[in-house]
């Protein structure tokens, strides 16, 4: 699958060597995340949040090894922002702001967005 097939025209994603990575989206999005995993280097570092129905839907996704994914089981749309602003705190802190890049995916039921702190 090429990103063209998944993502809209609107929507680019091209993060630099050195940024560190947020993938953020529902289980309706995995086949974007898997294609945009796909695109990562070997030496990528990051997090990957799917927030799923149920535990039913908690699957196995392949990613580099500085890659975490953590799967969600909660309210739709809510334990997804709070895991998204959780991490946002805790990897990007305000006096850090500068001297880090976090480049960001997060998708929901009507759009993506691809977001970056630079």
């Amino acid at each position: 699958m090429l990103l063209s097939d998944v993502l809209a025209a609107s929507v680019s994603w091209q993060p630099d060597a050195g940024d560190t990575i947020l993938l953020a989206a529902d289980a309706a999005e995995l086949p974007v995340i898997e294609t945009l995993v796909a695109t990562l280097p070997v030496r990528a570092r990051g997090r990957i949040f799917i927030e799923v129905e149920n535990a039913d839907q908690i699957g196995y996704l392949e990613t580099p090894g500085r890659v975490c994914v953590s799967w969600l089981v909660r309210d739709r749309g809510q334990s997804l922002r709070t895991a998204v602003d959780a991490w946002l705190a805790e990897m990007l802190p305000l006096e850090l702001e500068r001297e880090h890049r976090v480049y960001a995916w997060i998708a929901g039921d009507a759009a993506a967005h691809a977001i970056t702190s630079a």
